[in-house]
């Protein structure tokens, strides 16, 4: 056969989930740009055209088409242009979102390029559309199509492919585009074990319509029952609120080196010592060794020299007129150097798989030269806020009110996590709930507001009927929220149907967003904050309740036996909310929800 280089195009971002890196989403153990890769291996030479992978094979070239995001003529363009004069007479084109390549795909489409000496030749599915991003080309024929073009930027493939082509009916080249495609691709694989878990080892959500479920019992379902999200690669500092879908281990060992511990003198031997002129600064140049005897003037951070015993503090030190450095009398003999790598070492575990990434985990993972991993989230949320006489801007109209939740809601759900995407305004018509939920693919989570009761209004409940989604809360044990409904469309969309009265909703919200994270995300349950509540009995009843709540003086918490549920003004000076178990008694534990606003 006629030898063949491979250009892979891995620079595009799902828009359909995200922008996530989509090259970088596992399915069947490997990234798909491994699949890419592990199907162009026969070829001469491979170039990998998108954002720079230090995790790559140095063999590997790797370019970026300009500007980033272009589009795939583009990206052929760079990827050839970086072939350079000595390319093979072919040249195989092949996206990074394919992940059921086999080993013998692009080999079959090369043995039919050399056989039919056509200019391309396209893989085909079982309906015969042609998949232009899996192909064969003549070197020479890919340069000419380029230089028709008057520009690469944002062409279709269709703008390249020219009359002599064929086509090759070829199984396993369906590509992922949405998280449902991914979802689907990762259970014909049947190796992505938290999507297809044996049903009986999880929770099965009550199926009797109308069943009200104690909080405890709904927490767990979304934990363990909702669908996860897309694993992918990512830069930690662009995804908080997102789960490290692995472990993260260190690449480098934290100090680097051995460093000063103190401002002071680096010295060696037992002293006294003879003092040098140079200094170590941190960041600066490592000063030369010490002979016995020596000291030089070093400070926190620096790396210290061959032959360092120990650091001599500042306040331990003194120099006499000869610029001979003595330890100060009954000083403490302490060595005050960080030795390389005693915080962490190569390989050792910064966070399990599971861990939320926060500033903290950033900046601990920065230490050891880590900067990217594979993550599940943020959950991205649209907001949904329903009823005629509701409005958000401009002056009320008769019977109307005025939106006071809805503008705060992306606040709280960052709270947790939540990216917010958009906020939108439904009114109430019979069928706007199913426009809302079949365009709901483009996120993960819908919070709707209003419409869950059973008020001539509320069509939310029908809507779900009619998506055939699966139901895992019909209602909850609670008050107030106890018209909470959340199911799953078929989308993997988790919809969070909250109540109209704007304290239930944010109680309800609060009570429920950090399982439906976890349960997303894969994400490790929060310790619950929990303390006495002082005056429970005047607050419990024959249901779970939740009310404001302020911090006792001396520990513990004091709730609010009444409730105005249709503002939150009730919660201007309050420290959070507690959940109180029905027939609690005062002083009972109870679990604390904090506002941070």
């Amino acid at each position: 056969m006629i030898a063949a280089d491979a250009i892979v195009l891995a620079g595009g971002r799902a828009s359909r989930m995200g922008g996530v890196d989509k090259p970088a989403i596992v399915i069947g153990g490997r990234t798909m740009l491994d699949a890419a890769l592990a199907a162009v291996t026969s070829c001469r030479q491979t170039v990998v055209v998108g954002p720079h992978r230090p995790e790559l094979d140095p063999e590997i070239i790797q370019v970026r088409e300009v500007p980033p995001g272009s589009g795939p003529v583009a990206a052929v363009g760079v990827g050839l242009r970086a072939l350079g004069p000595t390319a093979a007479p072919l040249v195989v084109v092949l996206a990074a979102d394919l992940p059921f390549l086999s080993k013998t795909t692009v080999p079959e489409l090369i043995r039919h390029g050399t056989e039919s000496g056509a200019d391309a030749v396209f893989a085909a599915d079982e309906s015969g559309r042609p998949q232009y991003l899996i192909g064969v080309w003549r070197r020479t024929a890919l340069a000419s199509a380029l230089a028709r073009l008057d520009s690469l930027i944002n062409q279709p493939m269709k703008a390249l492919i020219p009359a002599d082509t064929v086509t090759v009916t070829m199984a396993g080249i369906a590509d992922c585009d949405t998280e449902e495609q991914v979802r689907r691709a990762r259970l014909a694989l049947d190796t992505a074990a938290t999507e297809t878990a044996v049903p009986s080892a999880r929770p099965t959500p009550s199926t009797a319509a109308g069943t009200a479920l104690p909080l405890d019992e709904a927490r767990n379902i979304l934990r363990t029952t909702v669908s996860r999200l897309t694993e992918y690669r990512a830069e930690l500092g662009s995804v908080p609120g997102a789960t490290l879908a692995a472990a993260l281990t260190a690449v480098g060992p934290l100090p680097r080196f051995d460093v000063s511990a103190m401002d002071g003198y680096a010295v060696s031997g037992d002293g006294p010592w003879r003092l040098r002129r140079d200094i170590g600064f941190a960041g600066g140049r490592r000063p030369v060794g010490l002979l016995s005897g020596e000291a030089v003037r070093i400070a926190t951070g620096a790396h210290v020299p061959d032959g360092t015993t120990r650091v001599l503090r500042d306040e331990f030190a003194r120099i006499d007129e000869d610029e001979i450095l003595h330890r100060l009398p009954d000083s403490p003999l302490r060595e005050d150097i960080r030795r390389r790598g005693e915080d962490r070492d190569r390989g050792d575990l910064v966070a399990p798989e599971g861990t939320a990434v926060t500033a903290a985990l950033i900046s601990a993972a920065a230490s050891v030269e880590v900067t990217e991993a594979a993550v599940r989230g943020p959950v991205r949320a649209r907001i949904i806020m329903t009823g005629d006489e509701i409005r958000s801007t401009g002056p009320l109209q008769t019977g109307q009110t005025r939106d006071s939740i809805g503008l705060i809601l992306p606040k709280v759900l960052s709270w947790y996590g939540i990216h917010t995407i958009d906020r939108v305004h439904l009114r109430d018509t019979p069928r706007g709930f199913d426009e809302v939920l079949g365009a709901a693919d483009d996120c993960d989570l819908l919070v709707i507001v209003g419409a869950t009761g059973g008020g001539a209004a509320d069509q939310l409940r029908g809507a779900i009927a009619r998506a055939q989604a699966r139901i895992l809360v019909h209602r909850l044990a609670i008050r107030p929220g106890g018209s909470t409904v959340v199911a799953e469309l078929a989308t993997g969309t988790t919809v969070l149907g909250l109540p109209g009265n704007p304290f239930a909703a944010l109680a309800t919200l609060m009570a429920l967003s950090p399982a439906l994270v976890e349960g997303r995300t894969g994400g490790h349950p929060l310790r619950p904050l929990v303390g006495p509540l002082h005056n429970a009995s005047a607050i419990s009843g024959p249901v779970t309740r939740i009310v404001p709540a302020r911090i006792a003086p001396y520990g513990g918490w004091l709730g609010d036996p009444q409730v105005r549920t249709t503002h939150l003004g009730g919660l201007v000076d309050r420290d959070g909310l507690v959940i109180v178990a029905a027939q609690a008694t005062d002083d009972d534990l109870v679990e604390f929800l904090p506002l941070r606003m």
